[in-house]
C-alpha cells in the first residue's frame, strides 16, 4: 500500500493548534484539501461469508441495563488515549482476520502500513462497555482529530477503523466530481468492509448498527456502505465530507431506513456548496433527518470540534433511540418520514474560538409525518404526528405541502394539533376529503378541525369548509385567493353558511394588518392562538 495522506501525517499539528483561526489562515487552508484525498490500491474481487447472528440487539437505554465489563479482544495490546488498542490485519485474498503485534514506533497512536495484500484493523476497548455494545467506525485517516472518538470511549462505545483500497486510477488531471468517484470505495472493498462487520458482531458481538466517522474523504466511504447497508448503519457523523455522483442517488436508502445525519463542515470550505450542502438538500427532501453545524471562516482544515461534546451527544443519541410503532391511522402499508424546521441558529461556541450555524432536528423538534392512502381516495393523505397530542386530538385539515418554513404549523404541532394534508390529485374533489375526514375521526381524530390553506389552497379549504360548515372550528387563510376550481359557487359569494355556523375566519392579511407591530414570533403565536380559541 502506499504511504498515508498527508492529512493523517499532520494530524498532531492540527491537534494542537492554538488561539483563533484568521480568515487568512483559513483561506490559505482551502488548498489543503486536495491531499487529503489519496489513492491506494485495488486488487481482485473477494466473497465475504454472511455474519452470524449474535443475539445482541443495539439502542438498549442506560436506564435499563447497567455498564457492563469489556469484551476480551485477542492479541497484544498498546495504549491509545488511555484505553486498550488491539491491532488486526485482514488478508485481501481470504478476508481472514488475525490478531497483529504493533511495532514499538505506533505506541504514540499512529498506524503503520500494512505488508502488501494486508489491511490494517483496529479495535479500542472502553473501560466499562455500554449497554449493547455500541461502536464507532472509522474508515481511512487513523488517529487525526480523535477527540470525538475518545469521548465515546468515555461513554462506554468501542471504536473501531479499517483501512480501505479505493479505485486504483490516477488523479491527474481529473475534475472534482472525477475525483470524488475515483476515490470511491471499489466492490472489493465493500467485500473487506462486510468481513469487518462480520467479524465484530459475529465473533465478539459488538453492536448489529454501528455509528460512522468519516472525515472528508472518508465521507465517501461511510456513505457509500451505509448506503449499501442502510440497516445495519445507526448514525452518520460526516465532516467536511466528499461524495461520488452516485452516491447523491443512494441517499434515498439511507432515508428510508431512517438514519440520522450530522455533517460539520467550514464556511469556506469549498465542500461545502459543492457537496455537503447538496447532501443536506437530497437528504432532507427524501424525509431523512439531518443536521447541520457550520463553522464560520473554518476552511477544510481542522475537521471536528475542539469540544466533541456535541457530536458525541448525537452519536449516542442516535445509538439510544428506539421508534415507536406507526400510529394506527397509518394503517398497514405507509410512507414514514421526518419532519422538521430549517431555520439556522447562529451561536457562539467559545471552545471553538468561532460561531457556528447550526439546523436541523439536533436542534429543533423533529415529528413523525406519514404518508398513506384512504381506501376510496386516489391519492395519499399526509398526516403529522405531534409529540405530545393535545386534549380532544385537534387537527389541521390543510391543502398543500407542509414545507420546513411552516412556521404556523410548527406552532400547532408543539401545542398538540395533528397537520394533516387532505387528498389531491389532478382535482381537488369534496368527497375525497369528506372520506379522509370520516375516516380520522373514526381514529379518534376531533370533530371539528382547523382549517388552513394559502393561495389557491385557502380558496379550496374554504370549498369544503362552506359545504361542511358544521365540521370546522375555524378557518385560517394566507394571502387567499379566493377561487375552487370544483365548487358550484364561488367560495367568495357563498361565505353564509360559515357564518350562520358562527365559525371563526381569519385571513393572514388581516391578522397581519392587526398586529403589524408586533415581531414575527408574536405574529405566528397570535394566529395559533387565533386557531385554538377557534377550536374551542
Amino acid at each position: 500500500m502506499k504511504k498515508m495522506s498527508r492529512e493523517q501525517n499532520n494530524r498532531n499539528t492540527e491537534l494542537s493548534s492554538p488561539g483563533r483561526r484568521t480568515l487568512v489562515k483559513g483561506i490559505a487552508a482551502m488548498g489543503a484539501w486536495v491531499a487529503a484525498f489519496p489513492l491506494l490500491t485495488n486488487t481482485a474481487e473477494a466473497q465475504v461469508p454472511p455474519a452470524p447472528d449474535s443475539g445482541i440487539s443495539s439502542g438498549s437505554s442506560r436506564a435499563e441495563v447497567a455498564l457492563q465489563g469489556p469484551l476480551v479482544f485477542q492479541g497484544d495490546k498498546i495504549d491509545w488515549h488511555g484505553f486498550d488498542r488491539y491491532d488486526f490485519v485482514m488478508d485481501m485474498q481470504t478476508l481472514a482476520i488475525t490478531p497483529f503485534k504493533s511495532p514499538p514506533s505506533e505506541q504514540s497512536g499512529d498506524l503503520g502500513n500494512s505488508d502488501k495484500g494486508h489491511l490494517r484493523c483496529v479495535v479500542v476497548v472502553p473501560k466499562q462497555a455500554a449497554p449493547g455494545n455500541p461502536w464507532s467506525w472509522r474508515g481511512v485517516y487513523w488517529n487525526h482529530q480523535p477527540q470525538a472518538e475518545v469521548e465515546l470511549l468515555k461513554r462506554g462505545f468501542y471504536i473501531t477503523y479499517i483501512s480501505v483500497d479505493p479505485k486504483p486510477r490516477s488523479s491527474t488531471e481529473l475534475t472534482m466530481d472525477e475525483l470524488m468517484d475515483e476515490l470511491g470505495m471499489s466492490s472489493r472493498a465493500l467485500t473487506e468492509w462486510d468481513a469487518w462487520y462480520a467479524y465484530l458482531t459475529g465473533q465478539y458481538g459488538l453492536s448489529k448498527k454501528p455509528a460512522f466517522i468519516g472525515m472528508s474523504r472518508g465521507g465517501i466511504f461511510e456513505y457509500r456502505w451505509g448506503s449499501a447497508n442502510p440497516d445495519k448503519v445507526s448514525c452518520i457523523y460526516a465532516d467536511n465530507p466528499g461524495m461520488e455522483r452516485e452516491g447523491f442517488e443512494r441517499l434515498v436508502d439511507l432515508a428510508r431506513a431512517d438514519v440520522p445525519i450530522l455533517q460539520i463542515c467550514g464556511t469556506i470550505d469549498p465542500m461545502l456548496g459543492q457537496y455537503t450542502s447538496a447532501i443536506e438538500a437530497i437528504y432532507q427532501q427524501f424525509g431523512g433527518r439531518i443536521s447541520m453545524m457550520v463553522k464560520e471562516g473554518y476552511a477544510h482544515h481542522p475537521h471536528s470540534l475542539r469540544n466533541p461534546k456535541p457530536i458525541a451527544d448525537f452519536i449516542e443519541q442516535s445509538v439510544q433511540a428506539v421508534r415507536g410503532p406507526a400510529p394506527a391511522f397509518a394503517g398497514d402499508k405507509f410512507k414514514r418520514t421526518s419532519y422538521y424546521s430549517s431555520e439556522n441558529f447562529y451561536r457562539d461556541y467559545p471552545d471553538e474560538d468561532t460561531y457556528i450555524t447550526c439546523r436541523g432536528p439536533q436542534f429543533s423538534p423533529c415529528y413523525d409525518r406519514y404518508d398513506f392512502s384512504v381506501k376510496g381516495t386516489p391519492m395519499t393523505t399526509s398526516v403529522i404526528v405531534p409529540t405530545t397530542v393535545a386534549l380532544g386530538t385537534p387537527w389541521v385539515y390543510r391543502a398543500g405541502f407542509v414545507f420546513r418554513g411552516a412556521k404556523v404549523d410548527q406552532e400547532l404541532l408543539a401545542k398538540g394539533f395533528h397537520i394533516v394534508t387532505g387528498p389531491v390529485g389532478v382535482d381537488f374533489v369534496v368527497k375525497d376529503w369528506d372520506t379522509v375526514y370520516e375516516y380520522l375521526t373514526g381514529h379518534g381524530f376531533s370533530k371539528k378541525p382547523a382549517m388552513e390553506g394559502a393561495g389557491g389552497g385557502a380558496g379550496e379549504v374554504y370549498a369544503w369548509a362552506i359545504e361542511n360548515p358544521d365540521k370546522v372550528s375555524c378557518v385560517y387563510a394566507e394571502n387567499p385567493r379566493m377561487h375552487s376550481a370544483l365548487a358550484k359557487t364561488q367560495p367568495l359569494d357563498n361565505l353564509a353558511p360559515l357564518t350562520r355556523a358562527r365559525d371563526t375566519i381569519h385571513s393572514h392579511r388581516r391578522i397581519r394588518a392587526r398586529l403589524w407591530t408586533l415581531s414575527s414570533v408574536q405574529l405566528r403565536r397570535g394566529i395559533v392562538a387565533q386557531i385554538r380559541v377557534g377550536r374551542e
